[in-house]
């Protein structure tokens, strides 16, 4: 699949990893719509972009917002709008409002915004969908928000489970699992820990967006996840 005079939606892109994210997607040629709650953050990061972005305002919670979010027909959709998993109460001393509303974020806004791109994208003869997943989803070991790595555990599980849209749809779903990412906040907060703990060198933001674009572009990928570990190459996960 081309990028290329492709719409493509990223939600969560004001800042972080989604702003890398859409401004690697315009300079590959897309027309961008740059999703957030975050306002300031949105609009400066169209500004960075340029004529190929725009911004649009949402909140991922809100299921009618997404749903006019979506509207634009999308035919390029990266799910990357989450968060929280270091905000404290976590459960279980957290509120039951609390950490639903951190899986209405990170689980059920993602396959929400999936859900209403699909009947487009199939439409218009394919499309591609890019699930923002992360480390905290695999493994056994605790976790600090058993709420958010539950959640990022699911998006890899949903993304496998949605393979057979390739052949039924034309629409590929596939999900990238980045560790720590140097982000401009990850490396401010790797900067400030003892180099003794800090560990291997955080996931390069170019790494991460090669890998968003190797999975739009790449039409033998359906239902798959790369992982992007810290110090080392990344793979896919069997």
């Amino acid at each position: 699949m081309q990028i290329a005079g492709q719409i493509a939606v990223v939600t969560g892109a004001a800042v972080g990893i989604g702003r890398a994210v859409a401004q690697r997607l315009a300079a590959e040629g897309a027309s961008v719509v740059v999703a957030d709650i975050d306002a300031g953050g949105g609009r400066e990061a169209c500004s960075l972009i340029g004529a190929g972005a725009r911004f649009v305002q949402v909140d991922m919670r809100d299921d009618e917002a997404v749903v006019e979010l979506m509207a634009c027909r999308p035919l390029i959709l990266v799910n990357n709008a989450g968060g929280g998993a270091v905000l404290r109460p976590c459960f279980p001393e957290a509120s039951v409002e609390r950490w639903t509303a951190s899986l209405d974020l990170n689980l059920r806004a993602p396959m929400l915004a999936t859900q209403l791109a699909l009947g487009p994208m199939r439409d218009a003869g394919g499309g591609a969908v890019v699930n923002m997943s992360s480390t905290a989803g695999l493994g056994f070991e605790p976790h600090v928000s058993p709420e958010y790595s539950a959640a990022k555990a699911a998006l890899i599980r949903f993304t496998a489970t949605l393979a057979p849209l390739r052949e039924s749809h034309g629409v590929r779903v596939n999900c990238v699992v980045p560790d720590w990412v140097a982000t401009e906040r990850g490396i401010s907060e790797y900067e400030e820990l003892p180099e003794a703990e800090r560990g291997p060198a955080q996931v390069p933001l170019a790494t991460l967006t090669d890998a968003v674009v190797k999975l739009v572009t790449d039409e033998s990928l359906a239902g798959r996840a790369v992982h992007l570990p810290r110090g080392a190459a990344p793979y896919f996960l069997d």
